[in-house]
């Protein structure tokens, strides 16, 4: 086992990494000052093969468990189902000391985690991630969210769990296609912090598809040390983290225009880093060669590299407007100037942005017509 530490003063908290954690999280919250009940949120699939796990372990602990399943979807990550939450944490009687625990993917991890930071403003949150995404991503560093229509997570807060329990051996069972999908956010980190990363997932990608057991604890470890550097430089977003959304204002754009529904978020973002790329190699930030080189690893992950052809230029860019990292209207990416160095770039030309688009196959004309 491995353990990343979060440190963020008196919001600081420990990842824990390894195989066969399940059973062990009881052990875990036995330190806290947590009240005897708690609220465990996951979906049917995770459910129906984890949940008697972690409810025995919490039980073994001396928890009351309440369990509630949400429908499994990016597209049930809405206010509606939160408010399901909150009415059984009332009816349950949970208290300000009542942990909430988040046992999924990122969707299950992003609402159980608002409906923690809400309810009573707020009571403890575990994050039980169990999938590859949300162990090196979405679990770590407080980012909780619901969507609305209009826009991916644009209802949330900065709230972080009181513990991060990441069992590698839950991967297992996973949809190779999930697999893929945290891939993307795993090289993400390769791209914008560590080179020599980067390198070693060119030389072991087809172990980490084959979901070497060692290959994963040196992945999601290096990614959760990444990610716990750049929080505790900036938990609330206000200047480097942004790095940490490298592939995201395309990719949310993506989620958002195809319903939630068409594509995996690691999907997404793995199209946003190509973007991404090839729009700082337009802006002369970025030499070709890297920026191929960036591509070619992603198209070896078997993740997506082109843009959607069904949507226009014009789509895409209202969608990135309303984009969270928008200031006073000036779009705003996170480009690799190589591999390993990002840069956050504020006011990107907007038929820059239009130019890569088109050639990337969206459907529209210079002009923006349909």
């Amino acid at each position: 086992m491995q353990e990343v530490y979060i440190n963020l003063g008196p919001r600081s908290y420990s990842i824990h990494i390894g195989p066969g954690l399940l059973p062990r999280l009881g052990e875990y919250l036995r330190g806290f000052p947590f009240t005897r009940r708690a609220l465990l949120v996951t979906n049917p699939t995770v459910g129906s093969l984890y949940a008697s796990v972690v409810e025995a372990a919490l039980a073994g602990a001396g928890f009351e468990v309440i369990r509630s399943e949400m429908p499994d979807g990016e597209e049930y990550k809405i206010l509606a189902t939160a408010e399901k939450l909150y009415d059984l944490a009332y009816t349950r009687e949970l208290d300000r000391r009542s942990p909430v625990v988040a046992l999924g993917g990122g969707v299950v991890g992003d609402l159980a985690g608002f409906v923690a930071a809400t309810y009573l403003r707020g009571v403890p949150f575990i994050q039980v991630p169990t999938t590859l995404l949300a162990q090196v991503d979405s679990s770590v560093g407080g980012k909780v969210a619901v969507n609305h229509p209009r826009g991916k997570n644009i209802i949330g807060a900065f709230y972080q769990p009181r513990l991060v329990l990441a069992d590698l051996g839950v991967l297992k069972t996973l949809d190779p296609r999930e697999v893929r999908a945290g891939l993307a956010e795993v090289i993400k980190y390769g791209i914008i912090a560590d080179g020599g990363f980067f390198t070693w997932l060119e030389e072991n990608l087809e172990d980490l598809l084959a979901l070497d057991a060692e290959a994963l604890t040196h992945a999601v470890a290096v990614s959760c040390r990444i990610k716990a550097q750049v929080v505790r430089e900036d938990e609330t977003e206000q200047g480097r983290r942004a790095i940490l959304n490298f592939g995201h204002t395309v990719g949310h754009a993506v989620e958002a225009l195809t319903g939630y529904a068409a594509y995996r978020h690691g999907e997404a973002v793995a199209m946003g880093m190509v973007a991404a790329a090839r729009l700082a190699v337009a802006l002369d930030m970025l030499k070709e060669g890297e920026a191929a080189r960036i591509e070619r690893l992603i198209r070896r992950a078997g993740l997506p590299v082109e843009m959607p052809a069904g949507l226009s230029p014009d789509e895409l860019l209202d969608s990135m407007r309303r984009d969270k990292k928008v200031l006073a209207g000036r779009l705003t990416f996170v480009l690799p100037v190589a591999v390993g160095r990002v840069e956050i770039v504020r006011d990107v030309p907007e038929e820059a942005v239009r130019r890569l688009l088109i050639s990337a196959g969206t459907k529209g004309d210079p002009g923006g017509g349909r």
